[in-house]
């Protein structure tokens, strides 16, 4: 009997042990998750502004009224992810941390069921451009995630913290710190980590290349016909072909699986001419200089101003510089008029200038369609 209760008494150390491993696999690997999707949220704070606005909009009704706080949640967020995060890594304000990471995964997964099952936005952003998943993968994600908070919330009093609570206070504070100044930093420049399909080094023209073998969108399409005032579906098997007792309604297409899509995929240039010089701008064998501003009534004036004086400078040179926006004509008169800048603008898709660089204006340098150079306004070489 003696022999039987130590050999119990030597299983329960065992059966800790192996308790207390796993509870730190999952504190981690729930930190790394926290700060790897706070960091890349932080690094690009107007990207993820950007997927909070298209979220907002695709919800419609009030919820796109705040839009103008989207870049103060784009920064509060991806803070918060980095906060749970070094804090469940470094034991810091343990429980407190696990409840907010609960939180944060009470809203998130529920949202994310919802763009699941919706489809609001193809990509749910939640790790910016340097992870894209689908939306279904992001929810079963949040599953995992919420479980192992539920996990560490229930055995928490079993993880020893690392140090005292002045000590956790000071690094709480601190965390807070580093994830504001991380995205005030890289708003005010570029991201420190580039992860967009324009970042320097790619060559635009090979980017927008669709390999012959690429499996295209898959849709499902149906045909609505009326006969005798009622309206009927049919698919392309069993559409009334020939029937002129049938009369041709309307036709519906859904997109059942998402095919190839190269990583630039909606670059165009369009003069004030109305001319398509995508071509010319891509394969000129100089440098080219493109003034990215989606929208001018959000552009800086200072640096449509700093622009001017590179435009003025690559007249000399001979280098090729063209604006590039989005606005109406009415609207790049009346800025050009106001600024006194003579540069010539073209226009291109919003989202593409969104993505080619993270500033408004924001310049990229091209070199035989390979990106050579971006910068922030802020950043503008002076003459």
């Amino acid at each position: 009997m003696k022999r039987n209760h130590r050999n119990k008494n030597k299983q329960l150390p065992a059966q800790q042990k192996t308790g207390s491993i796993l509870l730190s696999i999952a504190r981690i690997l729930l930190g790394l998750v926290f700060v790897f999707s706070g960091f890349v949220k932080a690094i690009d704070p107007l990207g993820f502004t950007y997927k909070i606005e298209d979220y907002l909009r695709a919800f419609g009704g009030v919820f796109e009224h705040f839009s103008v706080i989207a870049f103060g949640v784009a920064v509060a967020l991806s803070t918060l992810e980095l906060l749970i995060g070094f804090n469940l890594i470094f034991k810091v304000k343990l429980k407190l941390s696990i409840v907010l990471a609960l939180l944060f995964m009470a809203v998130m997964t529920p949202l994310t069921l919802y763009i699941a099952l919706k489809n609001p936005v193809s990509d749910c952003g939640c790790f910016g451009d340097a992870l894209v998943i689908s939306n279904w993968a992001t929810f079963y994600k949040n599953i995992v995630l919420s479980a192992l908070a539920v996990l560490l919330l229930v055995f928490y009093n079993r993880i020893l913290p690392l140090f005292v609570a002045k000590i956790q206070t000071i690094l709480f504070v601190c965390f807070i710190g580093v994830g504001v100044s991380l995205s005030v930093y890289c708003y005010l420049h570029l991201p420190i980590i580039d992860f967009r399909p324009y970042k320097i080094g790619v060559n635009i023209p090979n980017a927008m290349v669709v390999p012959q073998d690429a499996i295209p969108d898959k849709y499902s399409t149906t045909f609505i016909y009326k006969k005798n005032g009622v309206e009927k579906e049919f698919t392309l098997e069993n559409y009334p072909k020939g029937d002129s007792t049938w009369v041709f309604v309307d036709q519906k297409s859904v997109l059942i699986t998402k095919g190839y899509q190269p990583p630039i995929h909606d670059f165009s240039i369009v003069n004030s001419a109305y001319v398509d010089i995508t071509e010319d701008v891509l394969y000129n064998p100089g440098y080219t200089f493109l003034l990215a501003m989606y929208d001018i009534s959000k552009a800086s004036e200072e640096g449509a101003k700093k622009a001017e004086v590179i435009y003025q400078t690559s007249l000399k040179t001979g280098t090729v510089f063209y604006a590039l926006t989005a606005s109406s004509d009415d609207e790049v008169n009346a800025f050009k008029k106001k600024t006194g800048v003579t540069f010539p603008f073209c226009k291109t898709d919003p989202i593409a200038l969104k993505t080619m660089v993270r500033a408004n204006p924001g310049l990229v340098l091209l070199k035989k369609g390979t990106v050579v150079g971006n910068w922030n306004w802020r950043d503008f070489l002076p003459e």
